[in-house]
């Protein structure tokens, strides 16, 4: 009789073992599903920063290229780079993060550059939530350095920051001395 008691007792135990094991599994499982989903928002973040700095030196190899070929200056009888510079100059203002003011560039170059970059002209090589005065371009030509400074950045917002309240847009930051 004792036997019988002990067996009685027992009934369920490997009903809820398997219960405590699925629910085990099935924590693993999710656990792995975001951890996928984790993944491919890195993969995703990483293309597009890729795709910020290739479009920063595009832009600077425009600028070094304008520069060899300089614009003549008649007063000094000599090719002057300067003007040509700062004709790249595109919204130059800081109005916050990612919030940039200032005269637009009307350099065809930086034109093109950005509407590249906005998908206004090629949508598969677009930064998303890229727009005109998420960009900036700034020429410093302090006086007796020899070098001309400027600095390129590229701001976007990703889908999947997109969706969550108050995510910062993502940047780029490229700085480089043209001389």
């Amino acid at each position: 009789m004792h036997t019988m008691k002990n067996k009685r007792s027992q009934q369920g135990v490997m009903l809820i073992e398997a219960l405590i094991a699925l629910l085990i599994f099935s924590l693993g499982i999710l656990g792995m599903v975001a951890m996928g989903s984790v993944a491919i928002a890195a993969q995703s973040d990483s293309q597009y920063r890729t795709e910020a700095a290739n479009y920063a030196n595009e832009i600077v190899a425009q600028m070094a290229v304008e520069l060899q070929q300089g614009a003549y200056n008649s007063t000094l009888n000599a090719f002057d780079p300067n003007p040509a510079l700062l004709a790249f100059a595109h919204q130059p203002t800081s109005g916050g993060y990612c919030s940039f003011a200032g005269a637009p560039s009307a350099n065809p170059a930086v034109v093109d550059w950005v509407s590249r970059i906005t998908g206004a002209v090629d949508t598969k090589r677009a930064l998303p939530g890229a727009t005109n005065v998420s960009q900036q371009i700034t020429v410093d030509q302090t006086a007796g350095s020899g070098f001309n400074r400027v600095t390129v950045t590229i701001c976007w917002q990703p889908p999947s920051s997109a969706a969550v309240a108050f995510s910062p847009m993502h940047r780029y930051e490229l700085v480089s001395y043209v001389n």
